[in-house]
């Protein structure tokens, strides 16, 4: 690992922050896995998978702003070690059931939404503690090995969580799941920063508002939230559903495989690339490589080859991790800390309401108007996107408040 992007690591805060956060990710990669199986298990119903699944994805939709008022109104460390801890007794409790032969579908349901529920309140806590971390001068560095982590967990979630399943079955999985969460929340214990100073006279209706006055207040946080709610939407249906059936009339299922992983390298890639490459205006950079996401989808489209496949993919990675660490670093350095964690949950609502509808939209799309058209059609779309909220002077004049030359200034506590 480089040394620039190592220098948050010497700050004990964010070390224990980054491990919790890795070790999350991990757990939240294993735990999909082992849940599909779990139900396939008993019941053999792919209608009920899908029943237990979306549980999950409601829990996040409805409960992401609650999670938002928590963060900015409890110490964010002591939200993230109590749904860690939360999430470990649940994966346990599956555990049992599983390995135990009393697991039912409604039990599978309720904890599924439950750590939907935690996922929710957690996400807005751990998205805004970074710049609580570090000195103001090391916020890129630390969003981008942030970033590099969490790909890291994902992709070794992913494929420890099959491999315990096919070896040892969905029940010991989801015991593997219960250590990492309770790793996550012991390195949680270590992030020891200073309080944030909500009004704590007013209701968590007023509170909610008020990161909403808060969101829509600056033009470049609401252009470029809805255009990666666009993004989401686009990729969802075009990479996610239409992307296998393509794959099976031409590359075959293991090819895509392969791309689906390519695309994952230049995620972890693209983390180390940004914390080298520090621009002054990074939203603007970052908002504007977003348009190489639809490199992949013209490819699918017309010319469904191999390595044409991996090579775009692996761009998209890369340039989807400058956009990720940029729109962090914007949030963190503009946005008032004791609101910042509402702001972080809007957003989210928005990427987490986007994916089912991309994803539901797909099919009907392709059957009416064919494959190739469609996907062609999503990529116009993310470039008209793109262009759209390039066209904002408020996106491509906003400047890193701390330039990538200034030495750091440490403004909270590091352990």
């Amino acid at each position: 690992m480089s040394a620039p992007l190592r220098a948050p690591l010497g700050h004990t805060a964010f070390r224990n922050l980054f491990l919790g956060r890795t070790a999350a990710e991990t757990a939240n990669a294993v735990a999909p896995v082992a849940l599909a199986f779990a139900v396939l298990d008993l019941t053999g119903s792919a209608a009920m998978l899908g029943l237990v699944v979306a549980a999950r994805s409601v829990a996040n939709v409805v409960l992401v702003l609650f999670g938002g008022v928590l963060a900015d109104r409890l110490p964010r460390a002591v939200i993230l070690q109590g749904t860690e801890l939360a999430a470990a007794a649940s994966q346990a409790l599956l555990a049992a059931a599983v390995l135990g032969e009393f697991a039912t579908v409604p039990l599978l349901l309720v904890l599924s939404v439950v750590n939907g529920a935690l996922a929710a309140m957690s996400l807005p806590a751990a998205a805004s503690s970074t710049p609580q971390t570090v000195p103001s001068g090391l916020l890129t560095q630390a969003n981008a090995l942030v970033r590099v982590g969490a790909n890291t967990g994902r992709i070794t979630g992913a494929a420890a969580g099959g491999a315990v399943v096919g070896v040892s079955g969905p029940g010991w999985a989801m015991g593997v799941n219960t250590v990492l969460f309770l790793l996550a929340a012991l390195s949680y214990r270590g992030v020891r920063v200073g309080a944030t100073r909500p009004d704590r006279t007013s209701t968590p209706l007023a509170e909610l508002k008020a990161g909403w006055r808060e969101f829509v207040s600056r033009r470049w946080v609401w252009l470029v939230a809805t255009q990666f709610m666009i993004v989401n939407a686009v990729l969802a249906g075009c990479v996610a559903v239409l992307g296998p059936v393509v794959a099976d009339q031409t590359i075959g299922r293991a090819a895509w495989g392969v791309v689906m992983a390519a695309n994952m390298a230049g995620a972890l890639v693209g983390g180390i690339v940004a914390a080298r490459l520090r621009p002054r205006r990074a939203l603007a950079v970052g908002v504007a490589l977003i348009a190489v996401e639809a490199v992949p989808l013209v490819v699918l489209a017309g010319f469904p080859n191999l390595v044409l496949l991996v090579g775009a993919m692996f761009a998209a990675g890369i340039a989807v991790e400058q956009f990720v660490v940029s729109w962090d670093l914007s949030l963190q350095e503009n946005i008032d800390e004791n609101v910042l964690a509402r702001v972080y949950s809007y957003d989210m609502l928005a990427g987490f309401v986007a994916l089912p509808l991309g994803q539901v939209a797909a099919g009907p799309l392709a059957e009416r108007f064919g494959e190739q058209a469609t996907l062609i059609g999503g990529a116009v779309l993310l470039v008209l996107t793109t262009g759209l909220a390039l066209l904002s002077r408020d996106v491509r004049s906003l400047e890193r408040r701390v330039s990538p030359e200034d030495p750091p200034v440490d403004r909270s506590a590091t352990g």
